[in-house]
């Protein structure tokens, strides 16, 4: 798919990712709490042969923010930094087209588990009142793996928001990502039972405020939604490839998080 606009998203791409967003069969919920619900998708493989990269859904009914402004809080990389509590460094390097762009995410991990990074694509549609970001790992010379953080990658990630009302939407997160080193199971289930969920809240209250902070700070300025407005250099698409999870080294952290486990439940 590397060496040409082919590397972007189709409307087939997109239609899938909502498909994924609203499927329930051979999802397990594994959080029910209020106007919230994480699901895990049912691996196709089990045993020693089941796949590392798991699928996690969190879907939450939002009653006081519009789909319109949660859609504007996940763009808003000048907003994100005043909110998101596990960002170490995030920034928009380049634009792909008028709906995609190239950027750069690190985030804490928790303790003993080393941090991470990722090189993404992001592309974007609004169609039928419906709003959707997905996003997937791609490969630039100028942005290798740093030796100080892991380099994951993601399979595809994104976010699916439809209006329920004038000032509600359903929101959903969807992510497929490999965090690559050797995470065992209990470190993904508390991601996903514990984690997930607190991000979720995070994001909700980021809508709930951003309204009053946005009329602060250039209030007419979305360049997701006017691409003319967009100050960032343009880039070809044939600079990109996709980046495969085995290319890269895995790192092995399994002894510091059973030491870290043990530790837990001593």
């Amino acid at each position: 798919m590397s060496g040409n606009a082919s590397i972007l998203p189709s409307d087939e791409a997109f239609e899938d990712f909502k498909k994924q967003c609203l499927a329930t069969e051979n999802w397990v919920n594994k959080y029910k709490k209020e106007a919230m619900e994480v699901w895990i998708e049912e691996p196709v493989y089990r045993g020693s042969n089941s796949p590392k990269v798991h699928k996690i859904k969190c879907k939450m009914s939002i009653k006081d923010v519009s789909a319109a402004t949660m859609y504007d809080v996940i763009h808003d990389g000048q907003y994100r930094k005043t909110w998101d509590p596990n960002m170490l460094e995030s920034r928009d390097i380049a634009r792909i087209s008028d709906n995609a762009d190239f950027g750069y995410y690190s985030w804490l991990c928790p303790k003993p588990i080393k941090n991470r990074d990722v090189v993404t694509l992001r592309s974007w549609r609004v169609k039928d009142d419906e709003y959707i970001i997905i996003n997937f790992s791609v490969k630039h010379t100028k942005y290798p793996p740093q030796s100080n953080l892991v380099r994951a990658v993601s399979l595809l990630t994104g976010y699916f928001i439809k209006p329920t009302g004038p000032k509600s939407c359903t929101f959903i997160y969807l992510s497929q990502a490999d965090p690559k080193g050797s995470l065992p199971k209990w470190v993904v289930n508390k991601a996903s039972q514990v984690l997930a969920p607190r991000v979720m809240k995070s994001v909700h209250k980021a809508g709930q405020n951003y309204p009053a902070w946005k009329q602060q700070h250039l209030p007419e300025v979305k360049p997701w939604l006017h691409p003319e407005q967009s100050t960032l250099p343009m880039m070809d698409p044939a600079e990109l490839s996709i980046q495969r999870s085995d290319s890269l080294e895995n790192v092995d952290e399994s002894s510091k998080v059973d030491a870290q486990e043990s530790e837990d439940s001593s």
